[in-house]
């Protein structure tokens, strides 16, 4: 096999905590992933030496800056690499969007050169490999619906989330990632010191309200579409709305166009509308409309994927 193509799937994040922050910097979360229907697309072909990566997006560097580029390098050097590795990313996902985009493709890349070269490394390795590389890396191997805790490198699969559409909308703006977790703590006006294992309001303080992530996770395995959206929320967006205001705005928005339940992904600024399986037209509607409104530039609407 001298080329393989593979897609790499964005994330959401139905339910997102922050429960407390480890002395190395790292904050500790509880949350649901879920994989959807948004995808890049990677092709891997065999070169002579080098790892050589591009994209037809000028918004991402392809030199040891890109994500990509690191996990064919740790391949590379880990596991000895009979050649160099070309890599053409195809860019459909928002870039610093909150979905996961870069490291869904670092984990695509991961998973395609090790096909590419049949390795045969297990999943359960690349993903310990992987989280070198990013927190996000190992769910992104795993995909489908997963109960992540830790820094995230923590995962417990779940069955599928009920079928529905989900309509993503990504404003004109990019959130740094650092900068929300940095300043969730003045936000809450405490320390994150000390990670509290209740998942209630207070784990970081009584100013913040936390969402109720085993419930949503017993909703997931009951099937309950209508459990999982009276629990979803993110303490993220305490940071991110007040700075982005046109984040819920979004979040209305949708709402008022049908949604059953929106939030923002992430450290955002995407934001997501859950629409029940039965009510494409509504959802159609709605994608429709939003477009029109102007306040998001980049806007799907697509479906849960059930792996990565």
């Amino acid at each position: 096999m001298d080329e393989y193509q593979i897609k790499a799937y964005a994330k959401i994040n139905l339910g997102l905590d922050v429960i407390g922050r480890l002395p190395n910097g790292y904050h500790q979360v509880k949350m649901i992933m879920q994989s959807i229907g948004l995808w890049d697309r990677l092709t891997f072909q065999k070169a002579e030496n080098d790892i050589i990566v591009t994209t037809d997006s000028d918004l991402l560097p392809t030199d040891e800056n890109n994500l990509i580029y690191k996990a064919a390098k740790l391949m590379k050097d880990k596991y000895g690499l009979p050649s160099g590795i070309r890599i053409q990313l195809e860019k459909h996902i928002p870039i610093a969007a909150g979905l996961a985009g870069g490291s869904t493709d670092a984990a695509a890349t991961m998973k395609g050169i090790n096909r590419l070269f049949h390795l045969n490394v297990s999943l359960a390795q690349l993903m310990e490999d992987g989280l070198s590389i990013g927190a996000d890396v190992p769910y992104c191997l795993l995909g489908g619906t997963a109960l992540a805790e830790g820094i995230g490198e923590k995962l417990t699969p779940l069955p599928p989330a009920p079928d529905c559409y989900v309509l993503v909308a990504k404003p004109d703006i990019m959130v740094s990632t650092k900068y929300v977790y940095e300043h969730l703590d003045t936000v809450a006006g405490v320390s994150l010191s000390a990670p509290n294992p209740a998942n209630r309001r207070s784990p970081v303080s009584d100013t913040l309200f936390h969402p109720d992530i085993d419930g949503m996770t017993e909703a997931i395995r009951e099937g309950s579409l209508s459990g999982i959206l009276c629990r979803m929320g993110n303490v993220l967006e305490s940071v991110t709305i007040p700075a982005y205001p046109v984040v819920s705005a979004i979040k209305n928005r949708m709402l008022e166009l049908g949604a059953a339940g929106s939030l923002m992904s992430g450290s955002g600024p995407t934001v997501f509308g859950i629409f029940p399986i039965e009510e494409q037209k509504r959802a159609n509607a709605a994608l429709e409309q939003l477009r029109l409104d102007g306040l998001a530039k980049q806007i799907f609407l697509v479906t849960l994927q059930t792996s990565a």
